[in-house]
């Protein structure tokens, strides 16, 4: 099966400072690289999790899919074709089949407009008529367990979870190939939470659509995803199976972050590797493995060299970018997460 979304090599820079000031300051780059030579691939009814820390690029990924921002490099291909480079109104058809879901499930709602009329605004957008306003967003609502009055109100009269599943109704307004969930349980209580994901999970298998989630919550990860990708400063550093990266992490940041992640049982005893320092800055990337000063395992070639792509010999599916990767079985107890 060819892949709905294949994305190869992005690359994503922000500028820091003017060209005047830039050359005044005597600055010769000022520039910062966001998104560094991502490659990935999503195919229909499957869904991959983004997972990293904050700043780490993940949401500059999918506002790069979306257009919102353009990339500096790299191609970006929907269904076969590159997106990079339409027009605007070249482009619209293929963003008609791609819909996303902002993280601030009420702020993402305009408070000017009901429910209805929100429901309705991908039909304005792409210029869809002759569909009934009323009928519309009822059929939308029941799809995601509303009743049909919730059409009226306005988004400050909905809970965090309600204001989710609007977004979600919004976002399958007309029916796209592809969601791209951007923290889709940021802000809600736990049980909350299951309900979006279950909800989630039951339209995918309905409607056949891919998910592209973005996300630092690692329950939410291993409870939807089938893939993961690990970033770190705009970078993969771990891609494979979500399941076998759970069980099997190769990389040292990926046994940190697996190992941090809340575990439900009181009485488990856990092995936490803990991070030493902060995440580096953009501007001042360390040299060789960027992971370098916070990992436990870094040697004298991890502060010169950029580790190549390895892949695991069992799974070769399953890669990551380390000089001294962990052993099989690495964190065997500490990532037994439900």
């Amino acid at each position: 099966m060819s892949p709905l979304l294949s994305v190869e090599d992005l690359r994503v820079r922000f500028r820091t400072m003017g060209p005047l000031k830039a050359l005044a300051s005597g600055v010769k780059n000022p520039f910062v690289d966001a998104v560094c030579g991502v490659s990935f691939e999503i195919r229909k009814g499957e869904t991959l999790g983004l997972v990293g820390e904050s700043g780490s690029g993940k949401s500059t990924i999918a506002r790069t899919i979306m257009g919102l921002r353009p990339p500096t490099g790299g191609t970006i291909r929907f269904d076969g074709q590159v997106l990079n480079g339409l027009a605007p109104t070249e482009r619209k058809p293929h963003l008609r089949r791609m819909a996303m879901m902002f993280q601030d499930p009420v702020g993402s709602l305009s408070p000017r407009l009901t429910v209805r009329s929100l429901l309705m605004e991908p039909f304005r957008i792409h210029g869809v008529t002759g569909r009934d306003p009323a009928a519309e967003a009822e059929r939308l609502l029941n799809m995601v367990g509303l009743p049909a009055d919730f059409g009226r109100r306005y988004p400050h009269q909905l809970s965090g979870g309600q204001a989710r599943r609007v977004g979600v109704a919004r976002a399958l307004a007309l029916q796209p190939d592809l969601i791209i969930a951007d923290e889709p349980t940021a802000g809600l209580d736990v049980s909350v939470q299951g309900e979006v994901l279950n909800l989630l999970g039951r339209l995918q298998g309905e409607l056949g659509i891919a998910i592209l989630i973005i996300t630092h919550n690692l329950n939410v990860v291993r409870h939807m995803t089938d893939r993961m990708a690990i970033m770190y400063l705009g970078r993969f550093i771990e891609v494979g199976s979500t399941e076998r990266i759970f069980t099997q992490p190769r990389h040292p940041y990926t046994e940190a972050l697996l190992s941090a992640n809340p575990e439900p049982d009181p009485d488990a005893v856990l092995d936490r590797v803990e991070l030493s320092g902060e995440v580096p800055s953009l501007m001042t990337r360390p040299a060789g493995c960027e992971f370098h000063t916070r990992c436990r395992c870094a040697q004298g070639i991890c502060k010169s060299v950029f580790p190549s792509r390895a892949a695991d010999r069992e799974d070769p599916r399953h890669v990551f970018n380390c000089h001294f990767p962990l052993s099989e079985r690495a964190l065997a107890g500490a990532t037994n997460v439900s």
